[in-house]
């Protein structure tokens, strides 16, 4: 019986260690998985692809209060961003030159209002959640607001405004 228990301990550790390095390998082919709400649930590729408007993005949040804040209480992960911040998936809705404005009515981007973008006063334990400061900016050459286009309760740029695009680490492509 023993040595039963020792054949079946050893088939769950390789079978354990295979899971592990196939998960390490398809993470390292450029497979990335998004389990949140920020935009749509699924399997995604990291592509060569230019950062433009439109374009679904990973990125380094920059350590900054706004995302200590964030990590602290949860909208935020670990992970291997400088920092010990987590990556975030988010769609670029607008870039160099576009005006934007953020109210208590949503998010507008050259007059457009954006879909899901009005803010929430606080998150689900009653905290507030903080707030870009500045109503109304027109974005740099370097800057890029990042939000959710699918969910009204994604931690993005309507909290935290605008990313250098020095944080993107990469174009996602939904498989």
């Amino acid at each position: 019986m023993n040595r039963l228990r020792q054949r079946l301990a050893t088939g769950t550790a390789i079978a354990g260690a295979a899971i592990l390095a196939l998960g390490a390998l398809a993470c390292a082919s450029g497979a990335r998985i998004n389990s949140t709400q920020s935009i749509p649930v699924g399997l995604y590729w990291l592509s060569s692809e230019p950062v433009e408007k439109g374009a679904y993005v990973m990125f380094c949040p920059p350590p900054i209060g706004v995302f200590e804040e964030a990590r602290a209480r949860g909208y935020v992960g670990a992970g291997f961003c400088p920092g010990g911040y987590g990556y975030l998936m988010k769609r670029v809705l607008a870039a160099k030159d576009d005006a934007v404005t953020i109210t208590d009515g949503g998010v507008r981007v050259n007059g457009e209002l954006l879909p899901h973008s009005a803010p929430i006063q606080a998150d689900k334990a009653g905290r507030p959640l903080p707030r870009f400061p500045a109503e109304r900016f027109t974005l740099g050459g370097s800057e890029l607001l990042l939000m959710s286009d699918v969910s009204g309760t994604s931690f993005d740029g309507r909290y935290f405004g605008p990313i250098h695009r020095s944080q993107i680490k990469g174009v996602i492509r939904g498989v």
